[in-house]
């Protein structure tokens, strides 16, 4: 049912009452199909029309034909459903992140709100001198994978990737520099320090761009433009290949921002590299 849940807020764009209700109904997911638009409102601590609203608002005629649609199993489905059902449990795993991937390339349509939003980050981003980008535990892997790629075609990149008190150093000594934004990148499990980190970036007047898995919750909270990508939880530990994927799209977008910036500084660093013999071919 979460995942469910899920799949039918994915790319709509929520006022903040709507987030606080779609949360509501991921923390009480198993029972979410059953609650009643009153039931829901005291829960989320909002009025009944605005469960309503929420419920027109992902494409519903009203709140009963969104609870008819949560009790429905194969509404968010695919069609292969029954192959997999062959498939062991690594290959379970495999296509569950697969789907994501399909999902986010679904999403990236021209005149999806996803590409708007992408479009938003992109120019943030893309202007920002120089440009913080966070990510903390389980995201440091990604940040520090951005960041070099992000350091080819940007003149100062500065990956954040480690928390305590020289994390508000960094970002304040970032803002001081220059910076007007802030790449944040917050992974399951959303580590409360990223959270605060989103805020104190705000505080210090950076404008932040969150890439996170869900469109819900504080993380999209905190931030200026959110995008996100689902990940995938079949395994011991998550597989991240889709946000990956959503944060080199990202920098492609960067990159388009300036075109003939970005293939000055590739040419420059290529010809650095060949001066310096750094790869074998």
């Amino acid at each position: 049912m979460h995942e469910q849940l899920l799949a039918i807020v994915d790319g709509v764009r929520l006022t903040p009452t709507q987030r606080r209700i779609a949360h509501c109904l991921l923390d009480h997911a198993p029972a979410a199909a059953y609650l009643s638009a009153a039931e829901v409102a005291e829960l989320a601590a909002v009025s009944q029309p605005s469960v309503t609203r929420f419920a027109i608002a992902l494409g519903y005629d009203g709140y009963p034909a969104l609870r008819r649609a949560l009790r429905s199993p194969g509404a968010t489905t695919s069609a292969n459903t029954g192959d997999r059902a062959m498939r062991n449990d690594l290959q379970h795993a495999v296509s569950a992140e697969i789907d994501n991937l399909a999902r986010l390339a679904d999403r990236l349509a021209d005149g999806t709100s996803d590409r708007a939003n992408i479009e938003a980050a992109a120019r943030l981003l893309a202007a920002s001198r120089p440009l913080p980008v966070l990510g903390l535990r389980s995201a440091a892997p990604l940040a520090a994978y951005v960041g070099y790629f992000a350091a080819k075609v940007l003149p100062d990149v500065r990956v954040i990737d480690h928390g305590g008190s020289l994390l508000a150093d960094r970002l304040e000594q970032a803002r001081a520099a220059g910076a007007t934004a802030m790449l944040g990148i917050v992974l399951p499990r959303h580590p409360k320090e990223s959270i605060v980190a989103l805020r104190y970036a705000r505080d210090c007047g950076l404008a932040v761009v969150a890439l996170t898995d869900s469109p819900i919750g504080d993380v999209a909270d905190v931030a200026d433009v959110t995008l996100h990508a689902g990940v995938s939880s079949h395994l011991v530990f998550d597989l991240h290949a889709a946000p990956m994927a959503l944060a080199m799209v990202l920098l492609q977008a960067v990159c388009d921002m300036a075109p003939a910036h970005t293939q000055a500084r590739l040419e420059a660093f290529e010809a650095s590299a060949a001066g310096r013999g750094l790869f074998v071919s």
